[in-house]
């Protein structure tokens, strides 16, 4: 039998498969949920065609865990940058109207039609480091908040005091003089040395989540932390989501993808340089 792409369009609670074979004719179409069952039974449709490859839409974003799960059981994927397959639908069908049909025959022909798709690994260590760059980043945002509760608490029983920089210690310090005699003050007292409470726990994990990061990524060999002003959790998060940085031809193709390469800019008379994600400068 000859051999067939299995185009994705993953969602987090579905995955729309249309199937082609080499003349980009199509053989098959399929939506499932992406629960247990539903991923059993998606496997199981596409049984029958035994030399069959998947083209999975955004395998470093929200393809990724389905593609992790089809590559864990022994099936071949690719992935399909999002950008080839916009534009497989704009050009066969004159127009960029989003369906998830159209999305899944769109992946499955950008596959037919492009040779070397970054083939997708199983990389649990990888995996490992993007977990926990992703709970360092909601830690690093419940600090934000437990601050800003406890500076709006800090600010009613004691009118006219903020501290930019509020650490732990010094709201215990500023607490530490503050006796309310009304009901509402000593709840709001109450309150205040709870979000302290809070501040100390957080603080505590990212103290060590941060040992963690360095340690996960100097076991990867990066180097990245030799340059200055990054740490072990910029390093993680530049690790966690390039990914299989092979998938990138050149540098200029990652500058590209990271969005800090140069691109020309005219101004009056004058030529600048400007980056996708820095703005415009000289």
């Amino acid at each position: 039998m000859a051999e067939v792409i299995i185009g994705v369009d993953p969602h987090k609670l579905s995955a729309t498969i249309e199937i082609v074979d080499r003349q980009e004719r199509l053989v098959a179409t399929g939506r499932f949920d992406t629960d247990q069952r539903g991923y059993t039974a998606m496997r199981s449709y596409v049984r029958t065609f035994r030399h069959r490859l998947w083209a999975v839409e955004g395998a470093n974003g929200t393809g990724r865990p389905l593609d992790q799960r089809l590559v864990e059981d022994g099936e071949r994927v690719v992935d399909v940058p999002a950008k080839l397959a916009a534009r497989v639908r704009l050009f066969d069908t004159s127009h960029n109207r989003k369906t998830d049909a159209l999305d899944a025959h769109s992946i499955a022909v950008v596959a037919v039609r492009t040779p070397g798709l970054r083939v997708v690994h199983p990389d649990g260590e990888l995996k490992a480091l993007r977990m926990l760059a992703d709970r360092r980043d909601e830690l690093s945002r419940l600090r934000v908040q437990t601050v800003n509760r406890l500076q709006r608490l800090l600010g009613e029983l004691i009118p006219g005091t903020r501290k930019r920089d509020l650490s732990a210690l010094q709201a215990k310090k500023m607490l530490a003089g503050v006796r309310p005699r009304d009901v509402a003050g000593k709840t709001r007292r109450r309150m205040t040395v709870e979000e302290v409470a809070d501040l100390v726990a957080v603080d505590a994990k990212l103290k060590a989540m941060k040992a963690e990061l360095k340690a996960a990524v100097l076991a990867r060999g990066s180097h990245l932390m030799d340059i200055h002003g990054i740490g072990p959790a910029g390093a993680a998060r530049i690790l966690a989501d390039t990914g299989d940085v092979a998938r990138f031809p050149t540098r200029a193709r990652y500058a590209s993808w990271t969005g800090t390469a140069p691109l020309d800019a005219s101004s009056g008379q004058q030529i600048l340089t400007a980056s996708p994600a820095r703005g415009t400068g000289g």
